[in-house]
């Protein structure tokens, strides 16, 4: 086949795959909903109450919980579920979800600031994150292709007073327009990295890439590929007036992070509870069902 036949046939794939691919839901007249809506407080603290059950004891489930009900079984892959629906079902279903706000670099320098839904932090020794890039019509997203290039990013925190802002990033700019500039965020200089900070985060992590996996086996016509990127921290920057004295914990109160739910809903932290983390050799002593479940544990040999 011709190089030109070639061109066609990927154009004619590419239209079809836009055609399906319905990420990005109409909202109506969304200027007109929100005007019914209350204002937003940024005034109004975060409220810490007393945990869900705290007269939980072990071996009591889920009190008040019930199991009369039963759940349907999806195959994501059957041929007649649309794949716009596992992305509804899975953003709806894992939330809230952090927001990965991630500035970039191409082989040129040209910048590129962009967020992500698929992203987390995932250990701390070494510091190391993940974000995942959804197959698409055409090309490639921008930050990946970056991140391919130059292997380095910046990782930026999202704060409330940050949403309208960060959201405006992901516009489909036309190509060589600057998010920075669409959005009006403003640069700090990085360290260790080429990319920018968004100098109004409260925390930004410099970092590079450490292993990148594509899912070829995945792809599918007018598509591009699916990827995960795996990203080692480089330096951590934390806003002064933040964090404690040692810089080891940042305040809630200062931070105001905005998680991500189903379609366009955000949400806020208005309430927090505590639940500390306990130890088998403080608790079996307590309890009738941990000293049952101690006796009758295998003996090592």
């Amino acid at each position: 086949m011709s190089s030109s036949a070639t061109a066609a046939v990927s154009e004619a794939e590419t239209a079809a795959a836009q055609k399906n691919y319905q990420i990005v839901q109409d909202s109506g007249n969304f200027d007109e909903t929100q005007a019914k809506r209350p204002d937003f407080d940024h005034s109004k603290p975060i409220e810490v109450t007393k945990s869900p059950n705290p007269n939980w004891d072990y071996g009591q489930g889920v009190p008040g919980a019930s199991l009369a009900g039963n759940h349907h079984e999806i195959d994501p892959y059957a041929s007649d579920r649309p794949m716009i629906n596992n992305y509804r079902l899975l953003v709806s279903g894992i939330a809230p979800r952090p927001v990965g706000f991630l500035s970039t670099v191409n082989a040129q320098g040209e910048k590129n600031l962009s967020p992500f839904s698929y992203f987390q932090v995932i250990d701390h020794d070494p510091p190391m994150f993940i974000v995942g890039f959804s197959s698409r019509p055409s090309r490639v997203k921008d930050t990946y292709r970056n991140l391919r290039e130059t292997g380095e990013c910046v990782i930026n925190t999202v704060s409330e007073n940050m949403i309208e802002a960060v959201n405006a990033t992901s516009i489909d700019a036309p190509y060589g327009v600057s998010e920075w500039d669409v959005s009006g965020l403003h640069e700090a200089p990085s360290t260790t990295v080429k990319p920018s900070r968004v100098a109004e985060s409260v925390f930004n992590i410099e970092g590079k890439v450490i292993d990148i996996k594509e899912f070829t086996d995945h792809q599918q016509p007018g598509m591009s590929l699916a990827a995960t990127v795996l990203i080692k921290a480089t330096r951590f920057w934390v806003k002064e007036g933040t964090a404690n004295e040692d810089y080891s914990h940042i305040d809630l109160e200062k931070l105001r992070p905005v998680g991500q739910l189903g379609g366009i809903s955000y949400g806020r932290i208005g309430s927090t509870f505590e639940q500390p983390r306990k130890r088998w050799s403080d608790e079996v002593g307590k309890s009738e069902i941990l000293a049952k479940l101690d006796a009758a544990k295998p003996v090592d040999k």
